[in-house]
């Protein structure tokens, strides 16, 4: 099971922490995904942090100005995201793909066989 939570409203410019946390299973074995939808569109990949060695993959869309890291200690995976914009604004859902010790991720939607319910970002002034 997975549960994302964190999100809020916050104006354009600024900055929130999504976290992840894990139960019944460890991060060891699973990669994990943040995925996002607004409203109207399909749900679509954010970036993914693989299970073994942290191997770190990002969108275009958000590549420098959004951070994956994770506590293997917490069993958690935390989306750092800095200089949020209204396009920023949508559901976040994190996954996990069955992956043990793996060295990759992708944000492949089908991979993901374990979702957690969303939490909203608001991005408005």
């Amino acid at each position: 099971q997975l549960q994302a939570s964190g999100g809020g409203l916050v104006q354009p410019g600024g900055s929130l922490r999504l976290s992840c946390v894990l139960s019944g299973f460890t991060l060891d074995y699973y990669a994990i995904g943040w995925f996002r939808q607004a409203p109207g569109k399909e749900r679509e990949g954010v970036g993914c942090i693989s299970s073994s060695d942290g191997k770190i993959f990002y969108e275009d869309s958000v590549k420098g100005r959004f951070t994956i890291s994770k506590d293997n200690a917490k069993n958690t995976v935390y989306l750092q995201m800095n200089n949020l914009n209204p396009e920023d604004t949508a559901v976040y859902y994190c996954a996990g793909d069955w992956q043990p010790f793996g060295i990759s991720c992708d944000t492949i939607r089908w991979k993901y066989d374990a979702w957690g319910q969303g939490t909203q970002v608001t991005v408005s002034s």
